[in-house]
């Protein structure tokens, strides 16, 4: 090869890598499976107003005393619904609407949320919604708390990983509702690493989220 070419065909590497490692909002790994889609049914449209997740982080050990609570809005999201059953779904969280409930000192609670929004965990301002993708719905064991099992692909943070929620379906009067049991989200794995010296208490890896979503029919 002339050396010329080889110059060129150098540089011409060098900007696709810097091309596509500029991409805003790009995910960072992605293990995801292949969403579920359905045609046929019914479409629900979930009421932010009276949807939410809710979330708990540890310090050190789970306990009251240790840890922190707060919501998140949904920005958006639907679902299909076939012969009164649950089918396909996907949801979008404003992580911009992040919200600490357990800090009644506003100069506390705003430093709090301010982290919280920061590059050290979330990002919001580079990533400013997460979503949850439904890949799979099955018939939870009968006897247990719960009737459905719901499997999904967790985008956070430009990261996507697989996850499963436990919950209970319910359809009525037009309207769905879905509450899933708390589940642990290891934040290492959507890249949020940070941790505080030891002295001032060690923040535990795991996010605790439960997700409680209604959704209207749409006419």
């Amino acid at each position: 090869m002339k050396k010329t070419t080889l110059i060129s065909a150098i540089l011409l590497i060098s900007a696709s890598v810097f091309i596509i490692s500029c991409g805003k909002d790009k995910p960072v790994t992605s293990e995801s499976n292949e969403v579920l889609t359905t045609t046929d049914g019914k479409i629900y449209a979930v009421d932010t107003l009276n949807s939410k997740a809710e979330w708990k982080g540890f310090k050190v050990v789970k306990s009251d005393n240790t840890s922190h609570i707060g919501t998140l809005k949904f920005e958006s999201g639907e679902v299909t619904v076939k012969d009164n059953k649950l089918e396909s779904g996907q949801f979008v969280i404003d992580m911009t609407s992040i919200k600490n409930d357990d800090l009644t000192d506003s100069e506390s609670n705003g430093k709090l949320i301010g982290h919280l929004k920061s590059a050290d965990f979330f990002d919001t301002e580079k990533f400013p919604t997460a979503s949850f993708e439904i890949t799979k719905i099955s018939e939870a064991p009968a006897g247990g708390d719960y009737n459905t099992i719901i499997d999904g692909n967790l985008t956070l943070k430009g990261i996507t990983k697989p996850a499963t929620f436990n919950a209970n379906v319910k359809l009525k009067d037009g309207e769905l509702s879905i509450a899933t049991e708390p589940k642990d989200i290891n934040r290492d794995e959507f890249g949020i690493v940070f941790q505080m010296p030891a002295a001032e208490g060690l923040i535990k890896n795991e996010i605790n989220v439960q997700m409680k979503v209604k959704a209207i029919e749409k006419k």
